[in-house]
């Protein structure tokens, strides 16, 4: 893979550029027009050179005496041109940022808004760090070499323009020009082709050590708790020291390249220094020319240098680009369809799966996927509370994520109100159904705008009318600043069943016809999660109750429920209300019976801890 993209590096580099470009016409058109501008004021200063030193200077020098109007001649003519080389190079770097920083944010855009149209399971699939890394430093590689394009193709046109005047002023010296001219840009091409692999590893390490530095972030409890702090530092420091290598790997290269490209413009005025002084005792150029040429060779080293950077900077733009492209080009998106309920329908709605199957897709396309699912049916009637219940592992949570449409089936038919989801607009099935997963996620924002969520239509009387029903407003309104109160990252000044509660009201905000929880009480207290239940199958305030899908654990949430679905190995063992299910359902009468053991030992341990000051003198906190 490594030899193949040093052979064809360069084409594809050219063709991210060339895609460039036609993104952004008008921006390019001005750089390279300022690039432009600033290379004919080169080529002329070249000449304007030559000039004075060959007509002002060698005439004062035999002399003795300089006279005033040619003098002012020439300073007014260098003053011009150096002017217009001003106005060229400012056009040249405010077209070339311009359009850098746009294509930038705009493919920062696309890829992001690509991770949202793709589901779930590719996300499974894809490292958090590696998707960071698409978005941020491959793009950044994918359009690092914008920068110095609009210079260098202004540099081609004037070695063109510079290879003329050498025709027009003597062949002797042109083919100096045309034997220092290719020689630099073969070199650039074979630089480019070795730095490709090492660019490509670097750019895929660059994303490996972001990914292991977000996790040892996101699971800092876990590592301190566990006490595997050396062992993540020496993991994250392996895998830094491998981009280390990688980096070093692509200075040294650059270092061995860029003598040799500093080198040969160089040689360049030398020979031109020679060859000239040759042609000028034959008599066949001027001293004017003579300046001219070899002055032209200097002021060319540097502007030269712009296409090198070009090509330098290829190798890594393509191990960006291929990285980007892989997230832009993914399958799998659900697309949305056209039916829309009326928004001013307070109804609760009717959920409904029929025959459904699903499973997940398997990581390589030769492996067989994973059957969860089979022949599931039941239905979640309009205002009624339905718990799902069963092992882990039985399929709860996908059924919980059908529901809302975050996977579709393999088979089957998930309906609302009689309606495929997958026909639905998104803004109608947004507004209708709403998910409190079981990991509660908190933004790192105010109270007020985790519940609001820059949603229409919702102030504060909402939010407060929100957390009431989520038995949150007690605790919102004894916060320090109220709505106002920042709760940190992830909601970390927060309690679980605080945040459980906040992620609660969030959903409840935009008053959804069906609410999914999946376990999403498991953190509250069981007096305070009934409150919640018996709440929402009534709201205080008289709104519509909701229909309600809820996978339960307690025995006090399950026995709140209208029907009881019971699910082992993702399929519909049993179904019926609690009590029934008790007594003819013996593995069901086993799981509550156990889960209760679990929650009454929990309950114990939190009645001794909140009267058992821990060693370090702080108490455990209760969730009320």
């Amino acid at each position: 893979m490594a030899s193949g993209t040093s052979r064809d590096v360069v084409g594809r580099g050219l063709r991210v550029l060339g895609r460039a470009i036609r993104e952004q016409p008008r921006i390019f058109a001005v750089a390279v027009t300022g690039s432009v501008l600033f290379g004919l004021m080169v080529i002329a200063s070249a000449y304007v050179v030559g000039g004075v030193v060959g007509k002002v200077v060698v005439p004062a020098v035999a002399r003795g005496s300089v006279t005033d109007g040619a003098l002012a001649l020439a300073a007014a003519a260098l003053f011009g041109i150096s002017v217009l080389r001003v106005v060229g190079i400012f056009g040249r770097r405010l077209g070339a940022g311009y359009m850098q920083y746009r294509l930038q944010a705009t493919y920062r855009r696309r890829v992001t808004r690509r991770y949202l149209d793709l589901p779930l399971a590719w996300h499974h699939r894809n490292a958090t760090g590696t998707l960071l890394s698409n978005a941020n430093s491959d793009v950044e590689a994918a359009w690092y070499p914008i920068a110095p394009l609009p210079f260098a193709v202004g540099t081609l046109v004037m070695l063109v323009g510079a290879v003329v005047s050498l025709f027009l002023t003597d062949w002797a010296l042109a083919l100096v020009g045309l034997a220092v001219f290719p020689a630099l840009f073969a070199l650039n091409v074979v630089y480019s082709r070795r730095m490709a692999p090492r660019q490509a590893r670097a750019q895929r390490l660059r994303a490996e050590v972001s990914g292991i530095a977000h996790e040892s972030f996101d699971g800092a409890l876990v590592v301190k708790t566990m006490g595997r702090e050396a062992q993540e530092t020496a993991r994250f420091a392996a895998r830094a020291g491998d981009l280390r290598d990688a980096l070093i790997s692509v200075g040294r290269l650059r270092g061995v390249f860029d003598p040799m490209l500093e080198t040969l413009p160089s040689l360049g005025t030398l020979a031109v220094l020679v060859v000239g002084a040759i042609r000028l005792r034959q008599g066949a150029i001027t001293v004017t020319e003579l300046v001219s040429v070899a002055f032209l060779f200097t002021v060319l080293a540097f502007p030269v240098r712009a296409i090198g950077w070009v090509l330098a900077e290829l190798p890594r733009s393509v191990a960006g680009w291929d990285r980007v492209r892989r997230v832009l080009d993914a399958t799998g998106e659900m697309p949305y369809g056209e039916v829309a309920f009326d928004p001013a329908t307070p109804a609760p709605a009717t959920l409904a799966f029929h025959d459904v199957h699903f499973g997940y897709e398997p990581a390589e396309a030769h492996l067989p996927g994973t059957e969860v699912l089979g022949e599931v049916t039941f239905t979640v009637p309009a205002g009624k509370t339905v718990a799902l219940v069963g092992p882990t592992g039985a399929g709860k949570s996908t059924i919980a994520s059908l529901a809302v449409r975050l996977v579709d089936p393999r088979t089957g038919t998930v309906t609302l109100d009689g309606v495929d989801v997958r026909e639905l607009t998104a803004a109608s099935l947004a507004s209708t159904v709403a998910l409190v997963a079981q990991v509660p996620f908190v933004f790192d924002d105010t109270v007020r705008a985790n519940i609001a969520l820059d949603r229409p239509g919702i102030g504060d009387e909402e939010v407060w009318a929100a957390l009431r029903l989520a038995e949150a407003d007690g605790f919102v309104a004894a916060l320090p600043e109220g709505l106002d109160t920042m709760v940190g990252e992830r909601g970390t000044s927060l309690s679980g069943g605080q945040r459980q509660r906040l992620t609660l009201a969030r959903a409840l905000a935009g008053r959804p016809r069906l609410l999914v929880l999946d376990d999403a009480t498991s953190a509250v207290d069981p007096r305070v999660e009934a409150a919640i239940l018996a709440g929402l199958r009534a709201p205080a305030d008289g709104g519509a109750p909701a229909s309600i899908l809820v996978v339960a654990y307690r025995r006090a949430t399950i026995a709140l429920a209208d029907e009881v679905i019971y699910v082992e190995h993702g399929r519909v063992v049993a179904r019926g209300t609690h009590t029934d299910l008790l007594a003819t359902v013996p593995g069901y009468a086993d799981l509550v019976t156990a889960y209760e053991q679990a929650e009454q030992e929990r309950e114990q341990t939190r009645t001794y801890d909140e009267v058992t000051p821990l060693t370090s003198g702080l108490e455990v906190e209760v969730d009320r």
